[in-house]
């Protein structure tokens, strides 16, 4: 694929290009991470240690200093860590991917103007990075519930299916910032402050009962709101998903990738006079 033609942009065109490209894209990701602990000693097992240590933290001053309380009967400081970190994992996916975005092509220049090669597939990369140490971080909350309370949730194993509308809206969000990242180098400052503003803004620290009825209409126009109110479902209360919700918001969230998609693949002619 040249970057200087037009490039299909068609929803058949992205999920074709994932589906061809996916040997390419599980080398790219695995190389990046890897990279990313090259020469230290623990390798890695950084990647499990670091949400380690951000659950002993958030423990303490949420649970400690603060004495928070989510409102669930029998709730201890663990409890209320673990839920709290939950929250946190799905809006550090989005936030890597989405702070991501902007610099992707820039980044790579190299592969926009001497290599034929697929760039639409750069933002699947930095995903697939992304759902990694999500995956690893994930493997703390439900390893403090197997040492507290001696049991795994067994619904857990739906997590991955709770987060696939999640990935499709990233998706749409990376692809639309990556192209516009390319004409205009302020965007990553503010996909930053973005994403700052989006952690108060979405139930990660607090409960959404825990609101006035008024806001809480304002919360469910957020994407991340049920992505982590079910994500909580399984991984902590030990519940089904709501399987209704989850597939109307896969549907918006397919749409939404389609779109930034599309707009990516119309974009792309320009990257190689601009970089």
């Amino acid at each position: 694929m040249n970057s200087h033609q037009d490039q299909p942009a068609t929803p058949i065109a992205m999920l074709k290009s994932l589906w061809y490209n996916r040997q390419l894209i599980g080398q790219m990701t695995q190389r990046e991470v890897v990279g990313r602990y090259r020469g230290s000693i623990i390798g890695l097992a950084w990647s499990f240690f670091n949400p380690l240590l951000m659950l002993l933290i958030y423990t303490f001053v949420f649970s400690v200093i603060f004495k928070a309380r989510w409102g669930v009967s029998g709730e201890s400081k663990a409890d209320f860590a673990i839920i709290l970190f939950v929250g946190m994992i799905v809006h550090g996916l989005f936030a890597e991917c989405i702070n991501r975005a902007p610099g992707l092509i820039i980044s790579n220049v190299n592969y926009v103007k001497k290599v034929v090669f697929p760039l639409e597939i750069l933002p699947w990369v930095a995903m697939g990075s992304a759902l990694f140490y999500s995956m690893v971080s994930t493997a703390v909350p439900l390893v403090a519930q197997l040492i507290l309370k001696h049991s795994l949730p067994w619904t857990s194993l739906f997590f991955p299916m709770v987060l696939l509308p999640l990935v499709f809206v990233s998706m749409g969000f990376a692809w639309f910032l990556a192209a516009l990242g390319v004409f205009v180098r302020d965007i990553g400052q503010v996909t930053n402050i973005f994403t700052t503003i989006l952690l108060f803004f979405s139930p990660v620290l607090y409960s959404v009962s825990s609101l006035p009825e008024k806001y809480r209409i304002l919360l469910q126009l957020n994407p991340l709101t049920l992505i982590i109110e079910e994500s909580r479902k399984v991984l902590v209360f030990r519940q089904l998903p709501d399987w209704s919700s989850l597939g109307s918001e896969l549907a918006v969230s397919m749409i939404i990738a389609a779109v930034g998609f599309w707009w990516f693949q119309k974009m792309r002619k320009g990257f190689a006079d601009v970089l």
